[in-house]
């Protein structure tokens, strides 16, 4: 099994390489600096690491790891400063998402392809009509509009389950949400849900980034878990 991974280098993203090589799942991973990203995780033949940018690619390239990929993940995000709030490219997830997806969809492969997205409980699946807490989507309604990286994570998302959907013949997808993400040196026990249950805003759970790349790792290993969540946007908790 092979797959393909963007946002390798960030704090949830290096702890996703780790736990696919534990399933035996090699990984490509495409990363701003590499040389960077390579102090930060345990060399092992089974990363393939390549510099560059998704959106700054040729078409060509873009198919090439496309092809040699069975399917792509993403812990995609933007950096916590004022450039990475407010500056360009203020849809990096949601265009590098499409980038994969519209390379795939555009070949002449048949092959289904599985795409696992790091998202957060910020975000509503509206196919499951979630009504979150008024506070919660006022709160929600201004970072959409004040805080480009929410709408990103909101847009990314929406091209999933709206333009993909759910029974798309080429593509399937799930959008992982966990809560307030925190960090923790171990995998423990951790619970997935259809949607949140608190307000995610006031009164967010708690999500170790370990457990979140766990369950992202696993989706892609285990038949029955993939079957059970796909097209869906399950939230991830940490047990108490």
């Amino acid at each position: 099994m092979k797959t393909l991974l963007l946002g390798a280098s960030g704090a949830t993203g290096r702890l996703l390489v780790n736990e696919l090589i534990s399933k035996d799942i090699e990984v490509t991973v495409i990363v701003r600096n590499k040389e960077k990203f390579e102090t930060l995780i345990v060399p092992n033949p089974k990363i393939r690491v390549i510099e560059g940018n998704i959106l700054d690619m040729p078409d060509a390239e873009v198919l090439k790891y496309v092809n040699d990929n069975d399917s792509f993940l993403s812990c995609l995000g933007h950096n916590i400063s004022l450039k990475g709030l407010f500056g360009k490219p203020r849809r990096l997830v949601t265009d590098s998402i499409k980038r994969i997806v519209n390379a795939h969809l555009q070949s002449e492969s048949n092959i289904k392809k599985k795409l696992v997205l790091m998202n957060t409980t910020g975000n509503c699946n509206h196919d499951e009509n979630e009504k979150p807490p008024l506070s919660q989507r006022f709160v929600v309604f201004l970072l959409r509009y004040l805080l480009p990286p929410h709408a990103d994570n909101e847009s990314a998302a929406n091209f999933l389950r709206i333009s993909i959907g759910q029974n798309n013949n080429f593509i399937e997808w799930v959008a992982v949400r966990p809560d307030g993400l925190i960090d923790e040196k171990e995998v423990s026990e951790y619970q997935v849900s259809v949607s949140p249950s608190t307000n995610v805003i006031f009164n967010p759970g708690k999500t170790s980034r370990i457990n979140v790349a766990h369950f992202m790792a696993s989706l892609l290993k285990t038949t029955g878990l993939w079957q059970k969540w796909a097209g869906k946007m399950p939230v991830v908790y940490n047990c108490a």
